[in-house]
């Protein structure tokens, strides 16, 4: 057997996997313990990356309008009807929609064909739902779109501030780096700047439930009092910055008072988090999509930068501005200019680059000007201006804000072209043609991480049918349009010498991004390296004050902060974001069943006293709307949420809930210089969904669940789980499961009923062996999902006790899941602490392995040990 130094594909951490094909067909999955990202940790995501590599749901050959084609066929139409279009319509009318989970290679043959040779800039992708005001922050400030630092800064920080970054659930694994180094170094604080309590509020010791958007006068006030107290680097802002009056002169009207009333926070927790600053030389503040999906995203970037650079804390151990991207390689993105208002290798629409990089490419026909940004991109289409659309591995539908208004005009526009790995998608529905791209373990090529590592992905697996990697698929397009030269790749190897090439062109270290110390590398035998590679990699930049603006110093950006913002009375303020076993749209974490056992279907988090007042109680449906949409999720009642506020997970698309596209109801409103969506500042209405009877079951192959008002399904070992509700109950039960399940009439169906509570239960058995189960109740099912669960993999089954919907003494119930990394539940990790006497999270872990992969659910186990021990004292 042959292990593969790959990298993951989910976060921007950019782990080091270590994948080895078994002679059963499976992938054992490891972290790589020489990767300076991970050191071979991994998350749950990463470590149940085996279990999602099935062609169940792959799209393995062309199909042109739903038949399936040739490629040949599928290529040609593609080139003919982009070339069509152009000649009547002009480039503009063209446009690629891209993803961060392209790899570097994929990237820029797709920006070096849009920008270079049609003549259009219209590329963009959803790393611009992502991460844009970030690049923009960065190059205000520092000229460059440069993360200073890297991860072992982390590490050697005393204090460490996340604003806007749960950093727990979204980045786990440098979680776990910074709970060892506190660990190590109990003097180091951690500070939490957001508006929920969330799991990584567990390391923290200090957590500002700061008021959404609030976030740039926190920063502000704090410049002010640095500033106040004398806690700056004069050297450092006199020879190295410049503007530092201006942004101080707006800082000056923000007195800790008047910061109290922007973000809701007491004056004595503003002051402590100020002190602990002013006090603390190294520091990093490290935000993420908290900070990024907002309308004022790029001044909260630049608020944060302007501390550290009037401190002079950047570019040394310990210290800086740090970025954690939510994409693998949206960092390998920018770097080849993937997004609309870049061209290529960090260069901009300047005379002089678009010159430069029309020589390197052979081409008179570069882009003169940036193109349309996402939401801009899906609003023109919507017009009829963008008449034929090609989109890489994402989906749109689902995750652009007013989801709903993009489909439409996904299905107005004349020519829709989808390149995905899946068959299953909501975008992949309204596309003329598909084409079927390679997958994580086939791919070969390179990412980029959160500090500018660059590292190779390698396959260990064959491409599937007729998929074929991105970079070709784009390759041979651009041929039959004929510009054969120019994308004449035969290998990934090629296009990543080429890309190197163009770094290092004309550069004399005048532009950062460049990989002149990799020219002639042998691409095979990459090892992860951060860039800029000159001489040697560089782990941080700016330490010696130069940066990339024209005088060669940094900016400081005066930051007004927008007045504070109230819902109005009956109105929330919703928060989209991610779950922790979850990733995007679920076309891959959706086929792990363990990674649905934690969170199976779309929820929202509402706060207690919120739920009161509209008569919402736990666990029932919740109806949240405004003008752009409706979505129906479950109610998870809890005081980690601020009032005012609600929190719905991004994830769930049409595939996985009948209600769940929650980005549907987010309002298409933009951060005026980065254009990032404000993902997490919508307003909605909540009220009670008047459900007749809720349902849950549990079946052995996927049913069909149009018939009943709500559902959401997800994979479990054996089968499938899902959630159901009914507006009214069915007329005949019989008939609504043989037609649910597809069952024959010749099969025998048990059921019970319980008519003082009105609960129903409904088992379908052969052999001994559970066809599905249904438990139905005027309340939610109360049924163990578990236990239940376990029913699919079980043999010799009693059909009573499964009528019975509880566990015998021979199924022992383990209760909803913790650990998705080793499948613990609930009730496992209670035993071990009433039964064994496990006190600490640490002891559950060496009794039931809980908490020792990748720690996510730490604060889950140490909320379920304080739990019991409250009981105990009372």
């Amino acid at each position: 057997m042959t292990t593969t130094r790959t990298t993951c594909p989910y976060c921007g951490v950019g782990c080091g996997v270590l994948a080895t094909p078994q002679p059963d067909g499976s992938v054992a999955i490891a972290g790589d313990p020489d990767h300076p990202a991970n050191f071979g940790r991994l998350c749950s995501k990463g470590s149940a990356l085996g279990e999602t590599l099935s062609l169940d749901g792959r799209l393995l050959h062309p199909e042109i309008n739903g038949a399936r084609a040739t490629w040949d066929d599928a290529l040609n139409l593609v080139a003919a009807r982009f070339q069509a279009t152009i000649a009547e319509h002009g480039p503009n009318s063209v446009a690629i929609y891209g993803s961060g989970q392209l790899l570097t290679e994929d990237y820029y043959v797709a920006n070096k064909l849009m920008k270079g040779f049609i003549g259009s800039a219209n590329i963009d992708t959803n790393s611009r739902l992502c991460m844009a005001s970030s690049v923009a922050g960065h190059k205000r400030a520092f000229g460059s779109d440069t993360v200073p630092g890297n991860y072992e800064d982390l590490e050697l920080a005393d204090l460490i501030v996340l604003v806007g970054s749960n950093l727990g659930w979204c980045h786990p694994v440098l979680y776990q780096r910074i709970v060892a180094a506190k660990a190590a170094r109990p003097d180091m604080r951690v500070v939490l700047i957001d508006p929920r309590r969330t799991v990584t509020a567990d390391i923290a010791d200090l957590h500002l439930p700061v008021q959404s958007d609030g976030d740039s006068a926190l920063f502000v006030g704090l410049l002010a009092h640095l500033s106040r107290n004398g806690v700056t680097a004069p050297a450092f802002v006199t020879d190295h910055t410049s503007g530092a009056e201006a942004a101080l002169l707006v800082a000056e009207d923000w007195p800790i008072a008047r910061v109290a009333t922007a973000t809701g926070l007491s004056e004595h927790a503003i002051t402590l988090f100020y002190d602990w600053f002013a006090r603390t030389e190294k520091t990093v503040t490290v935000y993420s999509q908290g900070v990024n999906q907002s309308a004022s995203g790029s001044d909260k970037v630049n608020a944060i930068i302007n501390c550290h650079l009037l401190t002079g804390r950047i570019g040394r151990p310990g210290m800086g501005p740090f970025s954690v991207t939510g994409q693998p390689n949206a960092m390998g993105g920018r770097e080849v200019g993937g997004l609309a208002n870049m061209l290529a290798a960090h260069m901009d629409f300047t005379p002089e680059a678009i010159e430069r990089v029309g020589r390197f490419w052979g081409s008179d026909n570069v882009a003169q000007n940036p193109g349309l940004k996402a939401v801009d991109l899906f609003a023109a289409m919507a017009r009829g201006q963008i008449k034929a659309v090609w989109i890489m591995a994402t989906n749109p539908v689902d995750s652009m804000p007013e989801a709903d208004a993009v489909r439409a005009a996904l299905a107005a526009c004349p020519f829709v072209v989808v390149s995905d790995m899946s068959a299953r998608t909501d975008t992949g529905v309204v596309a003329h043609v598909r084409l079927p791209a390679a997958g994580w373990g086939e791919k070969n090529g390179t990412v980029t991480n959160s500090e500018r590592r660059i590292s190779r992905q390698r396959p260990f697996l064959a491409a599937p049918g007729e998929a074929r990697p991105d970079w070709w698929i784009v390759s041979q397009v651009a041929q039959r349009m004929g510009f054969d030269a120019a994308f004449a790749y035969t290998s990934p190897a090629e296009i990543f010498a080429e890309h190197t090439a163009l770094s290092a062109f004309e550069n004399d270290g005048a532009r950062d991004f460049d990989l002149t110390g990799l020219l002639g590398a042998d691409y095979d035998s990459l090892t992860p390296t951060q860039w800029p590679i000159r001489n040697k990699p560089a782990a941080r930049m700016f330490g010696a004050g130069a940066f990339y603006t024209p005088d060669g110093k940094a900016r400081f950006v005066p930051v007004l902060p927008p007045p504070p913002f109230a819902p109005a009375p009956g109105s929330f303020i919703l928060n989209t974001g991610r779950v922790r076993d979850h990733w995007h749209t679920m076309t891959r974490t959706g086929k792990a069943a363990r990674l649905s056992a934690h969170y199976a279907e779309p929820f929202v988090e509402i706060h207690p006293q919120d739920a009161e007042a509209l008569n919402i109680r736990r666990a029932t449906l919740v109806r949240l709307n405004n003008n752009h949409g409706t979505a129906i999720v479950r109610a998870l009642v809890t005081d980690r949420q601020r009032r005012g506020h609600v929190f719905v997970p991004m994830h769930w698309t049409d595939q996985f809930a009948s209600h769940g596209r929650v980005d549907a109801l987010v309002t298409a409103k933009v951060d005026p210089v980065s254009a990032q969506p404000a993902l997490k500042m919508a307003l909605v209405h909540a009220e009670p969904v008047a459900v007749r009877l809720y349902g849950f079951f549990v079946a052995a192959h996927r049913p069909s669940l149009d018939t009943s008002d709500y559902w959401a399904i997800a994979e479990a070992p054996g089968g499938v789980r899902g959630e159901l509700a009914w507006f009214e109950e069915p007329a005949d039960w019989e008939a609504w499961l043989r037609s649910a399940f597809a069952l024959p009439d010749t099969i025998r169906m048990l059921s019970a009923l319980d008519t003082r509570s009105g609960r129903r239960s409904f088992a379908v058995m052969a052999d001994g062996k559970l066809i599905a189960a249904l438990y139905t109740s005027p309340d939610p099912v109360l049924v163990s999902r578990q236990w239940a669960v376990g029913l699919l993999t079980a043999d010799k089954l009693d059909g009573s006790a499964v009528l019975a919907g509880r566990p015998g003494a021979d199924m022992p119930d383990s209760g909803a899941i913790v650990c998705s990394c080793f499948s613990v539940g609930i009730n496992t990790i209670a035993a071990a602490v009433t039964g064994q006497g496990c006190t600490t999270v640490e002891a559950v872990g060496a009794c039931t392995k809980a908490g020792t992969n990748c720690g996510s659910c730490r604060a889950e186990i140490r909320g379920i040990i304080d739990a019991h021990r409250l009981a105990a004292a009372e």
